[in-house]
């Protein structure tokens, strides 16, 4: 059974910084791409970033660029988001997930607030 484990959220003043981990267990995501998705109270799951197998390929969603760096520890099966120069608007709880989604993956996702 895959197993996706969020963690590093908390509660951080506008500026801040934030470091997420995704623990994954049960298999390894050889070969396949991963992303971070974010869900605020109110709005639908939305695409935050993702990364490819080799780290090679990267994508950010325009809200974040430039603020988000997703990056991945195969040998670890993690990966992780550092989120830097957090904004309110970043509030929500964020999940990972392979990339595109698999419904039976998602995990309880970590909980994000950013204080103005």
């Amino acid at each position: 059974q895959v197993q996706l484990d969020e963690s590093g959220g908390g509660l951080v003043q506008a500026g801040g910084s934030l470091r997420l981990s995704c623990a994954a267990s049960g298999r390894t995501f050889s070969g396949v791409t991963m992303g971070w998705f974010r869900q605020a109270p109110g709005k639908e799951r939305e695409l935050v970033a993702s990364i490819s197998w080799g780290g090679g390929s990267t994508y950010y969603a325009n809200s974040v660029k430039g603020r988000f760096t997703i990056s991945r520890d195969n040998a670890k099966n993690t990966v992780y988001l550092q989120m830097n120069s957090l904004k309110p608007e970043d509030t929500a709880v964020y999940y990972c997930n392979t990339h595109p989604f698999r419904n039976d993956y998602w995990g309880q996702g970590t909980q994000v607030t950013v204080s103005s």
